[in-house]
């Protein structure tokens, strides 16, 4: 199916439903592995097929945004990985700060796709003095007390809060003091916060409560 010809509509609509944006992403990942794999085109319906969405879907998607196919052709993947990049702000480089050097802070601090995407963690932050002043899987710790500065220094705008919910609003509030625009947030609690601040939460237990229920309920179904 040829696909509408190119044209980047610079001003964009911004209000772009959540759930939108985030199947930018999957895009994004699943062009990313078809170049990978030696593809330099790819079309709405092959792009649905491997998301589990229709093309009618991912043309709607894509809408909201530009037009970016060929007739003919259908999606350049080099090309729409840049645009896409461009929506989601990933064409620059982040520096990140994360607040909690336990056991999910040192994981997070290895994970490489973060910097695979245009992200990277510069400044870690704990109040723990046997790890303050040192370095964690190569990262200087910085006391919770010095986040303005180091904030300010490094020009970090995002962050992630990986500390015990008991202590987790106070930490987010020190780094909306210190400048921080957006956080990711790994603590079980819901942060109240400015609402110029951007907060994503990720509840590992309500995920596994999500999976959970849609395996009792394909069972109550039957086959």
């Amino acid at each position: 199916m040829a696909e509408d010809k190119k044209n980047v509509d610079e001003s964009a609509e911004p209000q772009v439903p959540q759930a939108v944006v985030s199947r930018l992403s999957l895009y994004l990942r699943e062009l990313q592995h078809l170049v990978r794999d030696g593809f330099e085109t790819t079309s709405s319906t092959q792009l649905g097929r491997l998301l589990g969405f229709t093309d009618a879907q991912v043309r709607k998607d894509l809408a909201y945004f530009g037009q970016f196919g060929y007739p003919g052709i259908g999606y350049r993947c080099a090309e729409l990985i840049a645009a896409i990049k461009k929506i989601l702000g990933t064409n620059q480089s982040w520096s990140l700060a994360i607040v909690g050097m336990g056991n999910l802070g040192r994981a997070l601090i290895g994970y490489r796709g973060f910097q695979q995407q245009g992200f990277e963690i510069v400044a870690g932050f704990d109040t723990d003095p046997a790890k303050i002043g040192n370095k964690i899987e190569g990262l200087q710790v910085y006391h919770l007390d010095e986040v303005t500065q180091v904030v300010r220094e490094k020009n970090i705008r995002l962050a992630i809060v990986a500390v015990p919910s008991a202590v987790a609003q106070r930490v987010a509030d020190a780094l909306v003091s210190a400048g921080v625009e957006g956080i990711l947030n790994f603590a079980p609690v819901t942060l109240a916060l400015p609402k110029h601040i951007h907060t994503v939460g990720v509840d590992l237990a309500i995920e596994l409560e999500q999976l959970s229920f849609n395996v009792v309920s394909k069972l109550a179904k039957g086959p």
